[in-house]
C-alpha cells in the first residue's frame, strides 16, 4: 500500500507579528477544533515575545509565553489572527503572595501558569470543552540561547524549601487544565472564555507536558474512569516505568479530574522508543481521534538530533476489557517532517514540525503544526487512506504481510 498523500501549506499560515509585543518572536504550536455551528475552525496559538519590563534580575528579558487566537473559514488554506490582545496570558507575578488564581470551583489555588502558558490542545470529555497547556510558575528568558529557566525567579524561589517546591526552584513543567467557553472565543471575550481548573500533573514530581484526554470515561480496574495520555521527562517517577530514564508514552486513570496530580491516579506505560527517530523522546501529538469498536487513532511525535530532529507518525489504539487501552498498529515510518526552506531551523538547530491540533472534516484530516519552533503550518490528508496505511503495521512496527 502507497503512503498517503500528505499536503502541506505552501507558505507558514500564520508567523510572528512585527510589533506586537507578546508575539513578535515566534508563533508556533497551535491547537484547533472546528465549531460545531458552522465551517469556522478556531485555533490557539503559542506566542511569544520580549518583555523587558519583568526583567527581575537583569540576566536576560524573560518571554513570557502567550496564547493568541485565530479562526478559518476555508478548511485551513487562510487564517485571521487576532493580535490585538493575547487571548490567554500569564499572570507574570512576582510576590509570594499574589501566584493564586481562582478555580472552577470558585477556590483560590495555586498559579502554575503564572509565568507561561504552552502548547495548547482543545478537546472535549464528556460533551464539554477543555484545554490543556504546558505551564511554568515564571517566564523562561531566550530559551533558544540555552536555558534560562532561573534567571527571572524572584529570590524566594531560589530555594528548594519555598512553598512551591521544585515546580518554582527549577521552574519545570506543570500541565494546567482550564475549561474552554467556545461561545465565548468565538466572540472574542476572550476575559470569559477561560476557566482555570487544576494541575493536571505535579512539577515536584517531574516535568511533564504533551498531556490530554480521551473524550470518554473507560472502564479501568472495575470502574468507569477518565484516561489521561501524558509525557513525564522521567519515566521512573512512576511504577510501571521503573528503570526509564528518557521521556515516554503513558496513560492515566482517575475517578476524577483533579486525582490525576495525586497518588489516586494509575498511571501504565504506553510506549518507549523503537526506532531510530524516536531516540531522545516520544510523546503524544494531538488529541485522539475515534475509530469506533474501541479504536483511537493517536498522533505522536519522536525526537533524534541531529538527523531527524522532531517528527510526526501514528498509533492505533485499542481499548481493552476493563484496563488501559493497548497499541494494536505503530506506524515506523515518518510521516510528518520538515522539507520546506521555512520549515527548517533558524532559531533552533532542530528541525521540527510538531502537530498539535488534528480534526477530521468532509473526510480530510486536518493538522496544524509549529515548523523551526517559529512559525505555524497546515497540512491535510484523506483520513481513512492514513488510518488505513497505518493498519498495515503490526504494534511494533513490522509490516503486516496480506
Amino acid at each position: 500500500m502507497k503512503t498517503p498523500v500528505i499536503r502541506y501549506s505552501k507558505e507558514p499560515v500564520i508567523v510572528p507579528e512585527i510589533g506586537c509585543n507578546w508575539a513578535d518572536t515566534m508563533v508556533l504550536n497551535p491547537a484547533i477544533i472546528k465549531d460545531p455551528e458552522n465551517d469556522i475552525i478556531h485555533m490557539l496559538f503559542r506566542a511569544t515575545g520580549p518583555w523587558p519590563q519583568k526583567n527581575l534580575r537583569g540576566l536576560s528579558d524573560p518571554y513570557p509565553i502567550f496564547l493568541g487566537y485565530a479562526k478559518s473559514e476555508d478548511n485551513g488554506e487562510t487564517w485571521e489572527a487576532d493580535f490585538s490582545r493575547p487571548a490567554l496570558a500569564p499572570a507574570l507575578e512576582y510576590d509570594i503572595d499574589k501566584i493564586y488564581i481562582e478555580d472552577d470551583q470558585g477556590d483560590m489555588v495555586v498559579n502554575y501558569a503564572n509565568g507561561c502558558i504552552e502548547d495548547p490542545r482543545i478537546f472535549t470529555v464528556e460533551g464539554e470543552y477543555f484545554i490543556t497547556v504546558a505551564c511554568r510558575m515564571f517566564p523562561p528568558g531566550a530559551y533558544w540561547e540555552g536555558d534560562k529557566r532561573r534567571d527571572n525567579l524572584p529570590d524566594w524561589a531560589m530555594h528548594e524549601d519555598n512553598p512551591f517546591g521544585t515546580a518554582a526552584y527549577k521552574n519545570d513543567t506543570t500541565t494546567v487544565l482550564y475549561k474552554l467557553n467556545l461561545d465565548r472565543l468565538r466572540e472574542k471575550d476572550y476575559d470569559h472564555a477561560f476557566q482555570y481548573v487544576c494541575p493536571l500533573t505535579d512539577g515536584n514530581l517531574t516535568d511533564n507536558r504533551d498531556v490530554f484526554f480521551f473524550p470518554e470515561k473507560m472502564k479501568i480496574n472495575g470502574k468507569m474512569q477518565y484516561v489521561m495520555l501524558h509525557r513525564p521527562n522521567d519515566p521512573d517517577v512512576f511504577e510501571s516505568g521503573k528503570g526509564i530514564h528518557k521521556p515516554s508514552m503513558f496513560l492515566a486513570a482517575a475517578d476524577n479530574i483533579r486525582d490525576f496530580v495525586t497518588d489516586k491516579a494509575t498511571h501504565e506505560l504506553l510506549a518507549v522508543d523503537i526506532f531510530d527517530w524516536e531516540e531522545e523522546r516520544i510523546g503524544a501529538s494531538f488529541p485522539p481521534i475515534p475509530l469506533g469498536n474501541g479504536e483511537w487513532l493517536v498522533s505522536y511525535h519522536g525526537k533524534r538530533l541531529p538527523e531527524y530532529g522532531y517528527t510526526q507518525s501514528f498509533m492505533i489504539l485499542k481499548e481493552e476489557e476493563n484496563s488501559f487501552p493497548l497499541i494494536i498498529h505503530r506506524c515506523s515510518e515518518r510521516l510528518i517532517y520538515a522539507q520546506q526552506d521555512w520549515e527548517l531551523p533558524d532559531k533552533f538547530p532542530c528541525p521540527c514540525i510538531f502537530t498539535t491540533g488534528g480534526i477530521v472534516k468532509d473526510d480530510e484530516l486536518i493538522m496544524s503544526y509549529g515548523a523551526a519552533d517559529q512559525k505555524v503550518g497546515i497540512a491535510w490528508t484523506n483520513f481513512n487512506e492514513i488510518v488505513d496505511y497505518i493498519r498495515t503495521f503490526d504494534s511494533q512496527g513490522k509490516q503486516i504481510e496480506v
